[in-house]
């Protein structure tokens, strides 16, 4: 087991070092929160079931009888917590023989900024996996899929041909997204909330969303986008997402994208009988994901 010695910082033990650098950078905002609800968890997992509703009304003949339906329980969605761990040991004789005070304290600090990436990470890859065959969900298809099986047929929330990001596309996908129908094919009032974006992405989408007049033409023509505030909640500039091309519309969709916390971040410090070493880790337990796919749309870029 790694364990930091005076080997690790021998100029540390010599007076003169001016200043250590590597440690103090900033941090962005976290980001998986803007997007996620949190919720606590007591449970070792949490399962999610859709409830199939009604369907439209049938005729009914003169003396005839009505035509009872059924709900019925759809696919179950499953979020297993899992549990992250980090930790650091040091020496009796590094910590007595350290001269600088400043970077024995900051290492305690840098074990939440771990926690920090830890989570923008975890929470990314619900995003990095959403077009990814190898990863799929409850009813059996990717996060993102042109053909999630339901009672009336199958239905998307993938941008029906995969396009860059541009204002022909986000108007297409938010049509898309206006035309959301339930799993017996009721439409319901799914609209665009927040536009997801990498950070190659970070300008253009600043342009299209944000101009007064349509970008990128000469026509004196409106920004509908602007003019009809498509994106009410903005624009999210997410560095976690590892496909420069890739962008998405989160809706106003009812049990969408979720977080279980189990276990808050905890910190504990200890030492070592024998060794009198210095202990220190942090433990998070938590789950991320989605109950309902209708609560993101989006396209993996041409």
């Amino acid at each position: 087991m790694a364990t930091i010695t005076r080997a690790q910082h021998p100029a540390a033990s010599w007076p003169g070092v001016k200043s250590w650098f590597g440690m103090n950078y900033k941090d962005y905002e976290s980001k998986w929160s803007q997007i996620y609800e949190d919720q606590p968890s007591s449970q070792s997992y949490e399962e999610s079931i859709e409830e199939v509703p009604f369907g439209l009304l049938s005729t009914k003949n003169e003396a005839g009888g009505i035509v009872y339906d059924m709900s019925h329980q759809g696919y179950t969605q499953r979020h297993t917590h899992v549990t992250y761990a980090l930790g650091f040991k040091v020496s009796l004789e590094e910590l007595l023989f350290n001269l600088y005070e400043k970077l024995s304290l900051k290492r305690a600090g840098r074990l939440a900024r771990s926690v920090r990436e830890t989570e923008e990470v975890i929470h990314a890859q619900t995003f990095n996996r959403a077009f990814d065959t190898n990863f799929t969900y409850g009813d059996g298809t990717t996060f993102l899929s042109t053909s999630h099986p339901t009672d009336s047929g199958n239905q998307s929330n993938r941008l029906t041909t995969d396009a860059d990001l541009s204002e022909a596309s986000i108007e297409d996908l938010c049509i898309q997204i206006a035309d959301a129908k339930d799993s017996r094919g009721i439409r319901f009032n799914n609209m665009a909330e927040r536009l997801i974006v990498q950070h190659a992405n970070m300008f253009e989408s600043q342009r299209i969303v944000k101009s007064v007049l349509q970008n990128d033409t000469a026509n004196n023509a409106v920004n509908a986008i602007k003019l009809m505030n498509v994106f009410p909640k903005g624009i999210l500039v997410q560095p976690y997402h590892t496909d420069a091309d890739a962008w998405f519309i989160q809706t106003n969709c009812d049990n969408g994208m979720i977080h279980y916390s189990a276990l808050p971040a905890t910190f504990d410090r200890d030492q070592e009988f024998d060794t009198k070493n210095a202990c220190a880790s942090v433990v998070i337990i938590f789950s991320a994901g989605f109950d309902d796919w209708r609560c993101m749309y989006g396209t993996q870029g041409a």
